[in-house]
């Protein structure tokens, strides 16, 4: 890569694998926390990129179906270092959380009904309900900006709340508004997904403004003809070993085929994807209950990765709980429905960078791609919001409005909330301070109340 100034080092390979590998441990804080770091470390610290190509790929990766962090890294390293940069930066993105949330997995299915662990999961429910309503503020701040976007918010959430409609289709119908828009009203539809324009400059950058696109970067038919052709047939052949070994109806294939539609079917981060998940591996398929969905967030939320790697815990409770493997490997069941389930829901991600990344490169400052964007993320923040009331329904309410009401949920949720709003306090501790007050509440308080 050449560089607008020769104070810049080049990077090679295997400095960028190190990078790679500890982004995968330390990338706490969801999609956002995740953009921070990478921002911090690439542009500001080690300024492999500029503010502005950082941004112009954000963009992108946050109109694609799928983890717009993990995506992100995934096109910094092939900008680098060609496809095996970027196959490295999003791989070593996404193992460290499925092993942590394997392991995590594990203990949650074989030991959640001892007091203690139950107790931990009690406090950290309401917590996962506050944290999913700070994510809905979060986004509606930065990319509500006007009366345009507002109302496109303000659809989407009667859309799926009120009206039931699919999320696709919720996608789709902004993004036709965004691209109207962008034409009609430029004006209002500048945000570029809430991210804006680089407005700071951190000196020269390895990948700076006006460094040229290198030659594997460059658009050309027969790399992207390779490159999905290379993507289907990793997808085509575990899914027909699947189907013709196993059957279409085993729950492995099922998984198999569920993870790629929402993969390919849901835009806008985890938060968007969660409902979509919900639908089909809890009312759907019954993988799992309610229950363990949002236990299953919670872990999430405290294991580095990006938080669509819930879909690891689905898996694993799938296939734990089935007994896939018999009465005898548990544990490989549900390790193999993790593991599958990842590979599933992933793979598409790269294919997008891999064979999109080129078309990308060409496209800086061109506001027909960028528009339908700003309102896709617009419309995020009224199904995220929808996701919110889901959540707080069951867990105030666990066995429904006829039900006991859970006042010490209740409780929790105010705390956490204003913790995450007033005081800004992490994520990570939100959850670690309101497993401990679940704990001592089953375990100490309410066990004492009741004798």
């Amino acid at each position: 890569m050449n560089t607008s100034s020769s104070s810049v080092q080049p990077v090679s390979f295997w400095q960028a694998f190190a990078f790679w590998l500890k982004l995968g441990f330390i990338s706490f804080g969801g999609p956002a926390g995740q953009i921070a770091i990478m921002h911090t470390e690439l542009v500001e610290r080690r300024k492999w990129i500029s503010e502005k190509r950082f941004l112009h790929a954000l963009n992108y990766c946050m109109v694609l179906p799928g983890p717009e962090a993990q995506q992100l890294a995934t096109y910094i390293g092939w900008l680098m270092h060609r496809t095996w940069g970027g196959i490295v930066a999003g791989g070593l993105f996404v193992l460290p959380s499925l092993f942590i949330l394997i392991f995590l997995s594990w203990l949650y299915i074989a030991f959640g009904e001892v007091p203690a662990v139950a107790g931990l999961f009690y406090g950290i429910k309401p917590a996962v309900a506050a944290i999913v309503v700070q994510a809905a503020h979060r986004i509606g701040t930065r990319a509500l900006k006007n009366n345009w976007l507002w109302s496109i918010a303000a659809a989407s959430f009667v859309a799926i709340f009120a009206l039931n409609v699919p999320f696709p289709a919720i996608v789709a119908a902004a993004a036709a508004i965004g691209y109207l828009g962008g034409r009609l009203a430029p004006e209002k539809f500048k945000a570029g997904g809430g991210h804006g324009a680089a407005k700071h400059s951190y000196g020269p950058a390895l990948i700076d403004d006006d460094t040229p696109t290198p030659e594997h970067a460059r658009f050309r038919w027969s790399r992207l003809a390779r490159v999905v052709a290379i993507g289907v047939l990793l997808w085509l052949v575990p899914m027909g070993l699947l189907s013709g070994g196993l059957g279409w109806a085993h729950p492995l294939t099922q998984m198999g085929w569920f993870f790629t539609k929402a993969a390919l079917l849901t835009f806008g981060g985890a938060y968007a994807v969660l409902p979509y998940v919900y639908q089909g591996a809890v009312g759907h398929y019954g993988w799992l209950t309610p229950s363990q969905m949002i236990d299953g967030l919670a872990l999430g939320e405290t294991t580095p990765g990006p938080l669509i790697m819930v879909v690891s815990f689905v898996g694993f409770v799938g296939g734990y709980v089935k007994a896939l493997f018999g009465p005898d490997a548990l544990f490989l069941a549900g390790a193999t429905a993790a593991a599958l389930v990842t590979w599933f829901t992933f793979l598409p991600s790269f294919v997008f960078i891999l064979a999109g990344g080129p078309l990308v490169e060409s496209t800086h400052d061109d506001l027909k791609f960028t528009a339908p964007l700003t309102a896709i993320t617009g419309a995020v923040v009224g199904v995220i919001l929808n996701l919110a009331l889901f959540f707080g329904y069951h867990v105030l309410w666990p066995n429904g409005f006829t039900g006991q009401f859970e006042w010490m949920s209740a409780l929790i949720a105010v705390a956490a909330t204003v913790a995450l709003f007033r005081f800004q306090i992490k994520v990570t501790h939100v959850i670690a301070a309101c497993a401990l007050v679940g704990l001592l509440w089953k375990v100490v308080v309410s066990p004492a109340l009741v004798g």
